[in-house]
């Protein structure tokens, strides 16, 4: 029988990419890569978010940022300055669940600097974590704009120049912004929420070998069992959390149908990070990065976005952070 609650949240932990001392990798993508063209990747709390200042200072044109949590001085101060220097700067914070309050400041600062803000409709959580630059570069991420959090958290950005993809998030966040309804459509790199749950499914499903996750939340029946069928069919199913009392029984059912699965200490490194990695090995395999957790109202409900590529960069970095984490 399948086992009952109420609610669930996985808390899984997204692991950094082990390594050198570099704040993140970098190259050219793979010609015949599939999904986001993706120039680099950010694993958190390693790489810092220095990268995201250096993008607002070199902007020249347009930044456009639809973020669930703002509190960052530096991002916000480099967001004002952006907007006296010439750049149009358009920012979506939620307001929703609990981003009335903390994005209170940053709303009435920017708006006093002339930047273009709006908040994201009190029926809908506005908890996506994206900057497009220039209308060129789209940086997309698990982690929120919060300075206190950077330290402790395990997150993952990456950057994805292709140029379908970001007409393609600037198409809806030009709707978003204005308050205008807006169709999002999922393709082969970029899933969108509302309507992620069907996409994350069929990725999951794709595995022949292995399965590797780490997400905050997971309160999703679909994708539980779909982990389930893939154990059951002979993948091996790794999933890594941060330890919660609340998610014994969710864990327990993963287990009890073959998933492993690894809870780091609350002491540590909290998981914050959402990624499936199919089938990564030497650089091969498939990875989504977003910000969906695994929960009903993350796929179904709220404004969220993630991306899929099989660029080696990112599998490389996320193989061999999830699963150093899972040695933790």
């Amino acid at each position: 029988m399948r086992r009952s609650r109420l609610a669930v949240t996985l808390l899984v932990v997204g692991a950094a990419f082990v390594g050198t001392a570099t704040t993140a990798v970098v190259g050219a993508p793979r010609a015949d890569a599939v999904g986001a063209r993706v120039v680099a990747v950010w694993a958190e709390p390693q790489a810092g978010y220095g990268f995201v200042d250096a993008a607002i200072t070199e902007a020249r044109h347009s930044i456009d940022l639809s973020m669930y949590e703002l509190t960052d001085p530096s991002i916000i101060a480099g967001l004002e300055t952006a907007q006296r220097r010439g750049v149009r700067v358009r920012v979506i914070l939620d307001r929703a669940y609990h981003g009335g309050d903390e994005n209170q400041d940053a709303y009435a600062v920017l708006s006093d600097g002339g930047v273009t803000v709006r908040w994201g409709p009190v029926t809908t959580i506005y908890h996506a974590k994206y900057m497009v630059v220039d209308a060129t570069r789209a940086y997309i991420g698990t982690g929120n704009f919060t300075s206190q959090w950077y330290a402790t958290t395990r997150d993952f950005w990456v950057e994805d120049t292709s140029p379908a993809d970001v007409r393609a998030i600037e198409r809806v966040f030009a709707a978003d912004v204005s308050g205008r309804p807006v169709h999002v459509t999922n393709t082969a790199s970029l899933v969108w929420s509302p309507g992620a749950e069907a996409d994350l499914e069929a990725l999951i499903g794709r595995a022949h070998h292995s399965l590797l996750i780490e997400t905050e939340e997971m309160y999703s029946y679909g994708i539980e069992d779909a982990l389930v069928a893939a154990a059951q069919r002979g993948v091996s199913v790794t999933v890594v959390m941060t330890h919660s009392s609340y998610d014994a029984s969710d864990l327990a059912y993963l287990v009890r149908h073959g998933v492993r699965v690894h809870e780091t200490p609350t002491t540590g490194l909290y998981i914050h990070a959402k990624v499936i990695c199919v089938d990564c090995a030497g650089g091969r395999g498939t990875v989504f990065v977003g910000s969906q957790n695994f929960s009903t109202a993350s796929l179904d409900y709220n404004r969220e976005l993630g991306v899929i590529t099989n660029d080696p960069l990112v599998v490389r970095a996320i193989e061999a952070t999830v699963r150093g984490d899972a040695r933790r």
